[in-house]
């Protein structure tokens, strides 16, 4: 026979101190742990397990570590026996926002004016791909980025970073310089012979529409590799 007296694992039916949601009222979101956020996210428990009990269970697959956690993809949530689809989607949806969030802060600043800035915001927003990716920053004649864009997916060739497309874009965004980037999942920050042979391309090609290359960034989470301050540009 079903035990109607089980207590519910529910947030809604939690004690007080327990409530993740009654908590952030009383006390704000600083208040809580990262687990208790992510609870907040889960919203309810599974027949065994508590909101909270999840939560933690998803964090260690992430290794405590919410970089580590920004890498996962929806299947790797879904490995947990109570974290369906939905609930995936959520949290990976939060992780996203607070990419966004890091690398926005960055964009804030009215002028480029160094590698070091730009690496920062490609840093944030390169760094979870567990693959390798070709982006451009569109920049105007006052050094500031107009768009940001991931050209390609999964290598670093001419075909699939094609000069013609990234200069039709920059046409599109009036753009006067580019910077390109890419990174380096592997978190070696050395330029391979390809990386310099597609940079001289897309420079030489660039030239005949007045546009610069200001600097290509290889990114990785050893750091950053600038080809402007190596002097290879």
């Amino acid at each position: 026979m079903e035990n109607f007296n089980k207590p519910s694992t529910s947030i809604k039916n939690w004690a007080a101190d327990d409530r993740p949601r009654e908590k952030l009222l009383s006390k704000g979101a600083t208040a809580l742990s990262n687990s208790e956020l992510i609870a907040i996210l889960i919203n309810n428990g599974s027949k065994d397990k508590s909101a909270v009990d999840l939560a933690k269970e998803v964090l260690k697959l992430g290794r405590d570590n919410l970089n580590e956690l920004g890498k996962l993809t929806l299947k790797d949530f879904q490995q947990i026996k109570g974290i369906g689809e939905a609930k995936a989607i959520t949290i990976a949806a939060a992780l996203e926002l607070g990419r966004r969030r890091q690398a926005a802060a960055t964009l804030e600043k009215p002028v480029v004016k160094s590698s070091a800035d730009i690496a920062q915001y490609l840093k944030a927003v390169l760094k979870d791909f567990s693959y390798e990716v070709f982006a451009v920053l569109f920049l105007n004649r006052a050094n500031k980025i107009n768009h940001f864009e991931i050209i390609s997916r999964g290598g670093i060739t001419g075909t699939v970073a094609d000069p013609r497309m990234i200069l039709k874009k920059a046409l599109e965004y009036d753009a006067v310089s580019l910077v390109l980037s890419h990174n380096h999942p592997s978190g070696s920050l050395k330029p391979s012979r390809a990386d310099e042979e597609l940079t001289l391309k897309i420079k030489e090609a660039a030239k005949y529409f007045d546009i610069k290359i200001l600097d290509h960034i290889i990114v990785s989470e050893e750091g950053y590799y600038s080809f402007a301050d190596e002097g290879i540009l």
